[in-house]
Protein backbone atom coordinates (compact mmCIF):
# COMPACT_ATOMS: atom_id res chain seq x y z
CA UNK A 1 0.00 0.00 0.00
CA UNK A 2 1.66 3.49 -1.17
CA UNK A 3 0.01 6.82 -1.33
CA UNK A 4 1.74 9.79 -3.11
CA UNK A 5 2.45 13.22 -2.22
CA UNK A 6 1.63 14.61 -5.25
CA UNK A 7 -1.57 13.20 -6.12
CA UNK A 8 -2.81 13.33 -2.19
CA UNK A 9 -5.94 15.68 -1.92
CA UNK A 10 -5.00 16.77 1.71
CA UNK A 11 -4.02 20.10 0.89
CA UNK A 12 -3.97 21.19 4.63
CA UNK A 13 -1.08 18.75 5.34
CA UNK A 14 2.15 20.33 5.91
CA UNK A 15 4.24 18.22 3.84
CA UNK A 16 1.81 18.32 0.51
CA UNK A 17 1.28 22.13 1.22
CA UNK A 18 4.96 22.39 0.47
CA UNK A 19 5.51 19.88 -1.57
CA UNK A 20 6.43 22.49 -4.38
CA UNK A 21 9.01 23.65 -2.34
CA UNK A 22 10.83 20.03 -1.73
CA UNK A 23 12.51 20.46 -4.74
CA UNK A 24 15.74 17.62 -4.41
CA UNK A 25 14.23 15.11 -2.26
CA UNK A 26 10.64 15.16 -3.53
CA UNK A 27 11.29 11.40 -4.71
CA UNK A 28 13.11 10.67 -1.84
CA UNK A 29 9.85 11.57 0.11
CA UNK A 30 7.78 9.62 -2.47
CA UNK A 31 9.70 6.38 -2.44
CA UNK A 32 10.61 6.64 1.57
CA UNK A 33 6.97 7.32 3.24
CA UNK A 34 5.15 4.74 4.88
CA UNK A 35 1.25 3.81 4.40
CA UNK A 36 0.61 2.04 7.18
CA UNK A 37 -3.44 0.73 7.73
CA UNK A 38 -4.81 0.96 11.40
CA UNK A 39 -7.77 -0.51 12.23
CA UNK A 40 -10.90 0.86 14.62
CA UNK A 41 -10.06 0.45 18.00
CA UNK A 42 -6.21 -0.36 17.33
CA UNK A 43 -3.03 2.09 19.31
CA UNK A 44 -0.13 2.55 16.82
CA UNK A 45 1.10 4.77 19.32
CA UNK A 46 1.95 3.70 23.33
CA UNK A 47 3.05 5.90 25.69
CA UNK A 48 6.67 5.28 26.64
CA UNK A 49 7.85 3.74 23.14
CA UNK A 50 10.74 5.02 21.67
CA UNK A 51 9.92 8.09 18.87
CA UNK A 52 10.17 6.50 15.34
CA UNK A 53 9.02 9.74 13.20
CA UNK A 54 6.04 11.47 12.97
CA UNK A 55 1.90 10.11 11.13
CA UNK A 56 0.16 11.87 8.76
CA UNK A 57 -3.60 10.52 8.53
CA UNK A 58 -4.20 10.15 4.78
CA UNK A 59 -7.87 9.29 5.81
CA UNK A 60 -9.44 8.49 8.81
CA UNK A 61 -10.02 9.56 12.29
CA UNK A 62 -7.76 9.23 15.43
CA UNK A 63 -7.72 9.97 19.42
CA UNK A 64 -4.17 11.29 21.04
CA UNK A 65 -4.94 9.98 24.59
CA UNK A 66 -2.15 10.29 27.76
CA UNK A 67 -2.96 8.33 30.73
CA UNK A 68 -3.20 10.05 34.05
CA UNK A 69 -1.37 9.03 37.54
CA UNK A 70 -4.60 7.31 38.55
CA UNK A 71 -4.38 5.05 35.27
CA UNK A 72 -7.43 7.43 33.33
CA UNK A 73 -7.58 7.64 30.21
CA UNK A 74 -7.56 11.43 28.93
CA UNK A 75 -8.37 12.25 25.63
CA UNK A 76 -6.20 14.96 24.21
CA UNK A 77 -7.23 15.75 21.45
CA UNK A 78 -9.31 14.68 18.10
CA UNK A 79 -7.67 14.39 14.65
CA UNK A 80 -8.41 13.84 11.17
CA UNK A 81 -7.24 13.90 7.33
CA UNK A 82 -4.32 15.71 7.03
CA UNK A 83 -3.22 16.21 10.62
CA UNK A 84 -0.14 15.06 12.13
CA UNK A 85 -0.15 12.52 15.25
CA UNK A 86 2.79 12.18 17.17
CA UNK A 87 4.89 15.55 17.02
CA UNK A 88 4.55 15.73 20.80
CA UNK A 89 7.35 13.65 21.43
CA UNK A 90 9.22 14.16 17.66
CA UNK A 91 12.41 16.06 18.56
CA UNK A 92 12.01 16.35 22.37
CA UNK A 93 13.04 13.30 23.51
CA UNK A 94 13.25 9.73 23.06
CA UNK A 95 10.10 8.42 23.69
CA UNK A 96 6.36 9.61 22.81
CA UNK A 97 4.60 10.96 25.55
CA UNK A 98 1.27 10.30 24.50
CA UNK A 99 -0.46 7.17 22.44
CA UNK A 100 -3.12 7.42 19.63
CA UNK A 101 -5.45 5.32 18.79
CA UNK A 102 -7.95 5.04 15.30
CA UNK A 103 -11.49 5.88 16.05
CA UNK A 104 -12.44 4.17 12.51
CA UNK A 105 -10.45 2.32 10.02
CA UNK A 106 -7.31 4.67 9.10
CA UNK A 107 -4.69 5.06 7.05
CA UNK A 108 -2.06 6.77 7.49
CA UNK A 109 1.67 8.18 6.15
CA UNK A 110 4.81 7.74 8.26
CA UNK A 111 7.47 9.88 7.59
CA UNK A 112 10.73 8.46 9.66
CA UNK A 113 12.74 11.00 12.35
CA UNK A 114 15.95 10.68 10.10
CA UNK A 115 13.55 11.43 6.84
CA UNK A 116 12.05 14.31 8.43
CA UNK A 117 15.13 15.66 9.99
CA UNK A 118 16.21 15.35 6.64
CA UNK A 119 13.33 17.56 5.30
CA UNK A 120 13.65 20.14 7.63
CA UNK A 121 17.11 20.74 7.39
CA UNK A 122 16.70 21.01 3.69
CA UNK A 123 13.97 23.61 3.25
CA UNK A 124 13.40 26.34 5.37
CA UNK A 125 10.16 26.85 4.09
CA UNK A 126 8.79 23.60 6.09
CA UNK A 127 10.50 24.88 8.57
CA UNK A 128 9.12 27.81 9.12
CA UNK A 129 5.34 26.22 9.05
CA UNK A 130 6.25 23.37 11.38
CA UNK A 131 7.57 26.06 13.62
CA UNK A 132 4.58 28.22 13.67
CA UNK A 133 2.32 24.57 13.56
CA UNK A 134 4.09 24.00 17.09
CA UNK A 135 2.96 27.97 18.34
CA UNK A 136 -0.16 27.11 17.10
CA UNK A 137 -0.56 23.89 18.71
CA UNK A 138 1.14 25.56 22.47
CA UNK A 139 -1.32 28.62 22.10
CA UNK A 140 -4.32 26.51 21.93
CA UNK A 141 -2.82 23.90 24.60
CA UNK A 142 -2.13 27.33 26.97
CA UNK A 143 -5.90 28.51 26.48
CA UNK A 144 -7.75 25.23 26.79
CA UNK A 145 -5.68 24.51 30.40
CA UNK A 146 -7.03 28.00 31.51
CA UNK A 147 -10.31 28.57 30.09
CA UNK A 148 -11.16 24.50 31.31
CA UNK A 149 -10.33 24.92 34.67
CA UNK A 150 -13.27 28.21 34.62
CA UNK A 151 -15.59 26.12 32.94
CA UNK A 152 -18.57 24.13 34.66
CA UNK A 153 -19.56 20.26 34.34
CA UNK A 154 -21.86 21.74 31.78
CA UNK A 155 -19.63 24.07 29.89
CA UNK A 156 -17.29 21.27 29.31
CA UNK A 157 -19.58 18.94 27.51
CA UNK A 158 -20.78 21.79 25.43
CA UNK A 159 -17.34 22.71 24.70
CA UNK A 160 -16.58 19.46 23.46
CA UNK A 161 -19.92 18.98 21.58
CA UNK A 162 -19.25 22.37 19.53
CA UNK A 163 -15.63 21.35 18.94
CA UNK A 164 -16.64 17.74 17.73
CA UNK A 165 -19.25 19.73 15.12
CA UNK A 166 -16.47 22.02 14.18
CA UNK A 167 -14.57 18.96 13.43
CA UNK A 168 -16.91 16.64 12.15
CA UNK A 169 -20.12 18.00 11.66
CA UNK A 170 -22.26 17.40 8.68
CA UNK A 171 -24.74 19.53 7.18
CA UNK A 172 -27.69 18.23 8.63
CA UNK A 173 -25.96 18.93 12.28
CA UNK A 174 -25.00 15.08 13.02
CA UNK A 175 -21.35 14.64 13.88
CA UNK A 176 -19.56 11.94 11.75
CA UNK A 177 -18.05 10.69 14.78
CA UNK A 178 -19.44 8.41 17.30
CA UNK A 179 -17.51 7.62 20.33
CA UNK A 180 -18.90 5.66 23.78
CA UNK A 181 -20.21 7.70 26.24
CA UNK A 182 -17.14 7.16 28.28
CA UNK A 183 -14.84 8.31 25.62
CA UNK A 184 -16.95 11.73 25.81
CA UNK A 185 -16.00 11.81 29.54
CA UNK A 186 -12.39 11.34 28.90
CA UNK A 187 -12.52 14.21 26.80
CA UNK A 188 -14.50 16.58 28.33
CA UNK A 189 -12.47 15.66 31.86
CA UNK A 190 -15.65 14.34 33.59
CA UNK A 191 -16.81 11.00 34.28
CA UNK A 192 -19.34 8.83 32.00
CA UNK A 193 -22.72 9.58 34.45
CA UNK A 194 -22.29 12.95 34.25
CA UNK A 195 -21.74 12.96 30.49
CA UNK A 196 -24.79 10.53 30.58
CA UNK A 197 -26.86 12.95 32.64
CA UNK A 198 -25.94 16.24 31.10
CA UNK A 199 -26.39 14.76 27.39
CA UNK A 200 -30.01 13.86 28.56
CA UNK A 201 -30.65 16.97 29.55
CA UNK A 202 -29.68 18.99 26.38
CA UNK A 203 -31.76 16.46 24.41
CA UNK A 204 -34.90 16.54 26.59
CA UNK A 205 -33.99 20.68 25.87
CA UNK A 206 -34.34 20.35 22.79
CA UNK A 207 -30.51 21.59 21.64
CA UNK A 208 -29.44 18.30 20.53
CA UNK A 209 -30.53 14.92 19.37
CA UNK A 210 -28.48 11.74 20.07
CA UNK A 211 -29.08 8.01 19.36
CA UNK A 212 -27.09 5.27 20.27
CA UNK A 213 -23.50 6.77 19.66
CA UNK A 214 -24.74 8.92 16.92
CA UNK A 215 -25.32 13.17 18.02
CA UNK A 216 -27.02 15.78 16.38
CA UNK A 217 -26.87 19.13 16.75
CA UNK A 218 -30.45 21.08 16.94
CA UNK A 219 -29.56 24.48 18.06
CA UNK A 220 -26.05 25.54 17.32
CA UNK A 221 -27.06 29.26 17.74
CA UNK A 222 -28.11 28.71 21.67
CA UNK A 223 -24.87 26.61 22.76
CA UNK A 224 -22.54 28.93 21.43
CA UNK A 225 -24.45 31.55 23.75
CA UNK A 226 -24.40 28.97 26.44
CA UNK A 227 -20.14 29.43 26.74
CA UNK A 228 -19.49 32.64 25.12
CA UNK A 229 -18.75 34.02 27.88
CA UNK A 230 -15.65 31.73 27.22
CA UNK A 231 -14.87 33.14 24.18
CA UNK A 232 -13.47 29.83 23.46
CA UNK A 233 -13.48 28.50 19.69
CA UNK A 234 -9.92 27.93 19.39
CA UNK A 235 -9.65 24.33 17.95
CA UNK A 236 -10.59 23.88 13.81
Amino acid sequence: MSFSCNTCINNNCLIKKNLEHINGINLEIVNQKRAIAADKSKQFIMEGTAVNGLYFIHHGKIKVIKTGYNGKEQILRLSKDGEVIGHRGFGMGETYKIGATALEDTVLCHFSTELLKNILLSEPKVTFDFMHFYAEELNRSETKVKTMSQMTVREKVIDMLLYMFRKFGKKDGVIALEMSRRELADYAGTTDEQVIRILSSLKKEELIHTKSKQIQILNLDQLKKEISVHNFFLDS
